[in-house]
Formats: structure tokens, sequence, C-alpha cells
């Protein structure tokens, strides 16, 4: 099945190390500046003149005019929302660097809160992922830099290095009395968005870390592959959405898109009518309706609760894990003249059913978190009807029950559990849903 494409205006989901861009008909969108600004605020102006003037003339060093008119421009789209910047040359061309999936830096997604740097999630595969950073810690440090003070792009700016070089965080981590010192070694991130693995015999696993412009393509890919290896047709799927902190809206449509058959994915609503957009599904689902089952935590975020508020409110996907992240703003890329860009909230975006998820987050269909379990030991076997002595025969013969797979399965089974307890129970989802599925053909 091809991946089904949509034209999609220009608009940025993701949050900030490595965000990722979606691209229409051009890579951003310019805007013409309003003919006339009306009602012009003279007092406020006439104060900042004031300002800008005692620290022209009494601040204890000299500061180029520039440099003050951008730091105040920063520090205007700052106090909007935490999402809104000023990105200057260097930073501007960082950012259209997500789209290829690969830059440099420790592998953090990262937002603010009350003034320090929170990790929404770690990168898979990345220094930051292997060094044990998780989602909801709070950076307060870089090296010997407070980050209390620092603007996000500032923060962003000392993490980002040369790769090989050592940076040591400090992070304050809920239920950990002290705060942890963690060495990363930064690296250049090469962000593999889609990976697939089978689970057990039908059932499939397709993890997607961020939202980047061929994700959706990679998907559908990785899902044909599984369908190769289960023989034609999956029983079903678990798609893992936990920690992915977002990334482009058009990769976010077009995931959604290939389990849908019909109806809304999602809309945009913002003052300007370029922020209000809709997106429809078209027919064809890669699945052919077979069941599936979507992973989500607190580390999902963006076009991450797009996917899964869409298949949430269409019923096609059961929603597992715990609460998303709740970042239900858009924002657009607006080029200035100079080479530098703003990069400024203009809508929200909502489900299809109208929920306006903003700092509400997804919540999942069978809330479940992520626990540690272990196996238990049987100091001796159960005794079951065939240990007795004189035991009746079944009537079967020698032949071994059909649903008696052996031990390795059920070490497998456990095995899994162990590792990851959220998604051993997804598969047992799953494998209900396939059977109720058959009885109901």
């Amino acid at each position: 099945m091809s991946v089904k494409r949509q034209n999609i205006f220009l608009v940025l989901i993701g949050l900030t190390i490595g965000v990722s861009l979606s691209i229409g008909q051009g890579v951003f969108a310019e805007r013409e500046a309003p003919a006339a600004i009306r009602g012009l605020p003279i007092e406020e102006l006439r104060t900042f003149t004031d300002v800008f003037g005692r620290i022209k003339n009494d601040y204890v060093e000299e500061v180029e005019d520039s440099e003050l008119l951008e730091n105040a421009i920063r520090g205007m789209l700052s106090g909007l929302d935490p999402h809104s910047a000023y990105l200057d040359r260097e930073q501007f061309k960082e950012l259209q660097v997500g789209t290829t999936g690969e830059f440099g830096g420790l592998g953090i997604e990262v937002g603010m809160e009350d003034g320090f740097v929170k990790v929404i999630a770690p990168i898979d595969d990345t220094p930051a992922q292997r060094a044990g950073i998780k989602a909801g810690d709070l950076i307060i440090r870089l090296d010997d830099t407070p980050v209390k003070g620092l603007t996000l792009n500032e923060a962003v700016k000392i993490m980002r290095g040369k790769p090989g070089t050592v940076l040591k965080l400090t992070i304050v981590r809920e239920g950990v009395e002290k705060p942890l010192k963690i060495n990363i070694k930064r690296a250049i991130i090469k962000v593999k968005s889609v990976k697939n693995r089978m689970l057990d015999d039908g059932f499939g696993y397709v993890r997607i870390s961020q939202f980047q412009s061929k994700t959706a393509e990679n998907m559908v890919s990785a899902i044909e592959e599984l369908k190769k290896q289960a023989g034609g047709s999956l029983k079903g799927l678990v798609l893992d959405l936990r920690n992915n902190p977002g990334g482009v809206l058009n990769g976010a449509v077009a995931v959604s898109d290939a389990f849908l058959r019909k109806g809304l994915i999602v809309y945009t609503e913002g003052r300007v009518n370029d922020s209000r957009l809709r997106f429809n599904a078209t027919p064809d689902d890669v699945l052919d309706s077979a069941p599936l089952v979507v992973l989500v935590n607190q580390g999902s975020a963006s076009a991450s609760e797009i996917v899964s508020g869409a298949l949430q409110d269409h019923s096609r996907a059961i929603i597992v894990g715990t609460r998303t992240f709740g970042k239900g703003s858009v924002q657009t890329i607006l080029p200035l003249s100079n080479g530098t860009a703003v990069k400024l909230t203009t809508a929200r975006y909502f489900t299809p059913s109208g929920r306006s998820i903003q700092a509400e987050g997804i919540i999942p269909d069978i809330e479940l978190d992520q626990v540690r379990v272990s196996a238990v030991e049987r100091t001796f076997d159960p005794i079951k009807e065939a240990d007795l002595s004189g035991h009746l025969s079944n009537g079967n013969g020698k032949k071994k029950p059909a649903h008696d797979k052996g031990g390795d399965k059920d070490k497998k089974k456990e095995s899994l559990a162990q590792s990851d307890y959220q998604l051993y129970e997804a598969l047992n989802l799953l494998k209900g849903l396939a059977i109720q599925r058959e009885h109901m053909q």
C-alpha cells in the first residue's frame, strides 16, 4: 500500500532539540507585514524608549543597539508561551536540519518549566537515553552554569557542541532525594524514527520515536515487512509512541491516515485564515482492520497526541499507558528579511471529536503505569490430573493439546513482562482483540 499524502501548510508542532518542520509547497511560509498598525500603545512605546535610553547611557558597559533590540524581540516572544521564540541565523539553520533526522547534541527533546529545562523525552539510541535520562527530569545545571535565568535557546546552545565532548548535567528527578549528576558525551544524533519487530506469531510491533517528513512512508514499509514475516497478514499491531516528543504535522496526519478509511483526523483553529486547517483520511487501512493498540506515556507529545487522539476518537485503536504531555498548540516558522526567523504559536489543534488537549493530554482507554515485575521461581511443579495414579486418558491418544505450544514461548512471555510490562500487557490485549475478531467473522 502506498503512503497517503496530503498537501499541508507549513507548520511546526515538535519540541526543541532537533525539531522537525512540515513542508508544504515551500520550505517556509512568508507573510506580508500588515499594511497599517492600528492603535499603537504610545505610552508603552515611550516607556520602552526611555528604558532603551537609560541602558545606552547608564549601563556599566556599552551595548550595541542591535544587541539591545534583538534581546527585546527575544523577550517579547518568550513572554507569550514556552514554544514561541526568536531564531537567529544559526538557530534558524539548525532548525532546518530537523527534517533530515540528523543533528548534533545529546539526543533529548526539552521545554521550559519554572525556569528550568524539562526533559520531554530522550530520543531512542542517543547518548541521553543510554545515560539514563528520563522524561520529566528537570535539568538545573549545565556543567557549572545554572539553568535558572537562561532562555530555552540559550540552554539548548550550551547542550549542543562538538561531538565527543562531555557535558555534565545536574538533574532533579521525582522520587529521588538528591540531585543526580550525569555525564553525557555529545554525538551526531542520527534519528531512525521507525523500528519494527515481531512480538509473537502474527502480532507485530512498530515504534515511532519521532515524526519526520518520511516517517509515515517508513512505517508503512515496516508494516509490510511484518506482514511478509507473518505469512501475508497481521493478527494485530502494537504502535509504540511512548517518549515520542512530536515532529512534523504531515507525518502525524499520514500515520493516522494509514489506519483510517475515512473521517476527520485533526483540525486547527487560530486567528488568521492560514492557521485554520482540516485534514481528512482517505480510503485504505494498512492493517486491513486488524486490531491496533497504541502505547503512550507522559513523554508522548504533540504529533504523538494527534495520532493517539484521532485513532481514539474513531475507535480504531485502544490507547494504553499513562496520560500524555498535553502540547496542543501549533507553531509556524515565519522567516524574516535578515535571515532570522520567528517561531510563533498560531493555532491550537483539536481531535476529530473537538477535544483540545492543550495542557490536558490524551487520557488512555486503559491506564497502565510502567512497573517492574520479576519471575517467581517454582520450588516444585504443581500437581495435575495427569500426575495422579490411574488417571483416565483423554481420548486424544498421544497427540499434544493444540493450546500447549511448549515452554519456550512461556519463557519469552516472561522475558517481555520483565523487560517491558506495558508492552507485555498490550500484547495480551491485542491477542484478546484478535480472538474476538476471529469469532465475529
